[in-house]
């Protein structure tokens, strides 16, 4: 492979496809950013930046008619959606939609500081004012610094909506043998599971010892409406 510091270039360009389908394996959560305009936006490419200040960011991409309005704008409002809301999230994704009334059928109210309209069911709502907004290629990467917050409620009345491998997707309920209940054991076929007790995992090792690794997780407490407990993996010791 070329060293492109040593003036060489890169192996021949990615397939869009491939990338696509990788890049995918990546789960993440789905919100719906708005603008005191009206203009809404369902969202993906989201993520915090900092604590202190606050900042959060989104990537928008450049031939959406969203993109030129919320860079306009200069402020916005981040509603994260809930579990039961895919069609919102499908809706506000679905390219050429009409401008006016987008949230016509979504129940809707203004935002307390900016006055962008938030989703009534959102998890959260993160009121924002761009700070800075850098170049990413065929989509603009939009840094807010956040003004505002509202929720969660304590405990969350539902899950979040997630996205992975190209479909919207929930954390699914495991019976207590850790199998998703209801569902096939295939990848293909399964939503995301909490982790549920005891709380040890198996981590499959193949490339090291070709034995399961026992790995111990942290409990992050239970999904309000299934009861079942939520974890991740805690930090390996030695």
């Amino acid at each position: 492979m070329s060293d492109p510091e040593a003036g060489g270039a890169f192996p021949a360009d990615v397939d869009a496809a491939s990338f696509r389908r990788a890049a995918g394996q990546f789960a993440s959560g789905i919100v719906v950013v708005t603008t005191g305009t009206g203009h809404a936006m369902t969202v993906s490419a989201f993520t915090s930046v900092s604590l202190a200040p606050p900042l959060v960011l989104f990537c928008a991409e450049k031939i959406a008619r969203f993109h030129d309005a919320v860079i306009a704008a200069g402020w916005w409002a981040v509603s994260i959606v809930h579990e039961d809301a895919e069609k919102t999230a499908r809706w506000l994704a679905t390219r050429g939609r009409p401008m006016d009334g987008q949230l016509s059928e979504v129940a809707h109210h203004p935002a307390p500081v900016t006055g962008a309209p938030v989703l009534d069911d959102a998890l959260a709502v993160l009121e924002c004012r761009t700070t800075a907004v850098h170049d990413g290629g065929d989509h603009s990467i939009v840094v807010g610094r956040v003004v505002a917050v509202s929720g969660p409620a304590d405990p969350p009345p539902h899950g979040p909506l997630v996205h992975y491998a190209g479909a919207y997707r929930r954390l699914a309920l495991a019976d207590r043998g850790g199998r998703p209940a209801g569902r096939r054991t295939g990848l293909r076929n399964r939503g995301l599971d909490p982790v549920q007790s005891p709380v040890e995992v198996l981590v499959a090792d193949n490339q090291r010892r070709r034995q399961p690794d026992r790995v111990p997780v942290r409990l992050l407490g239970q999904h309000a409406v299934r009861g079942q407990p939520l974890a991740h993996l805690a930090t390996r010791q030695g």
